[in-house]
C-alpha cells in the first residue's frame, strides 16, 4: 500500500509532473522529425514521461502520459480528425494515437523494486512502454489509416513499416535517455517525495 502524501509532497509531485509534461511537449514539438500522417522521431521527448512513471509509480505515470497524449492531440493532432470519419474512427484515433499511446509510457516504473538493478529495470520498463505505444499506433494504422496504404500489398505491412519507422528509433532514443537520466543522482534526488 502506498504511503499517504503530505500536501507539500503532493504539490511538489504535481509541479514536477506539470513541468515534465511541458518538457515532453517542447521536445516533441521542437526537436523532431515529423512523419506526414502523424508520428515523429524526437530527442528524448518520452523520457520525462517514463521518469514520472518510474519515480511516482505506474498509476501516476499512466495518468501523466494520458495527459500528455491529450495535450499532443490538441496541439498538433486535431487536423488528423479531418482524415477519419464515424464515431469508431474518432474513438480509435483518440485512444490509439493519443490517450492510450502516451499513457502506456507510464509503465516505465513497472519493474521498480522487482529487478535489483535500477538501470536495467527502468530501461526495460521504458522499452515495454515504447513498444506498447507502437502497438497502439499499429492498431490505429491498420484500422483507420489503412486507406493510405496505396501501393502496399498489405495494410498490416504498411502500418508496421510506417509506425515502426519512427517508433523503433523512438524506443532506442528513449531507452538510452532513461539509462542516462537514472544514473544522474542529483536529478533522481530532486524528484524524491
Amino acid at each position: 500500500m502506498a504511503k499517504k502524501l503530505t500536501q507539500k509532497q503532493m504539490t511538489k509531485r504535481l509541479v514536477i509532473s506539470a513541468v515534465f509534461i511541458a518538457i515532453s511537449i517542447v521536445l516533441n514539438e521542437l526537436l523532431s522529425i515529423k512523419w506526414p500522417f502523424g508520428g515523429s522521431i524526437t530527442v528524448f521527448s518520452m523520457v520525462p514521461l517514463a521518469l514520472l512513471g518510474w519515480q511516482y509509480g505506474v498509476r501516476w505515470g499512466l495518468l501523466c502520459g494520458a495527459v500528455m497524449g491529450v495535450l499532443d492531440m490538441i496541439i498538433g493532432g486535431l487536423s488528423n480528425f479531418s482524415y477519419v470519419s464515424g464515431i469508431a474512427g474518432y474513438l480509435i484515433l483518440i485512444l490509439a494515437d493519443y490517450f492510450v499511446a502516451f499513457g502506456v509510457l507510464g509503465l516505465a516504473g513497472m519493474f521498480k523494486n522487482k529487478i535489483k538493478n535500477d538501470t536495467v529495470a527502468f530501461a526495460l520498463g521504458a522499452g515495454i512502454g515504447c513498444f506498447l505505444r507502437f502497438v497502439c499506433h499499429f492498431i490505429s494504422g491498420v484500422t483507420i489509416w489503412g486507406e493510405y496504404a496505396n501501393g502496399w500489398q498489405s495494410v498490416w505491412a504498411y502500418s508496421l513499416t510506417y509506425n515502426g519507422g519512427y517508433m523503433l528509433p523512438e524506443l532506442i532514443i528513449t531507452v538510452v535517455g532513461c539509462i542516462i537520466v537514472i544514473n544522474v543522482k542529483p536529478i533522481m534526488r530532486a524528484l524524491e517525495d
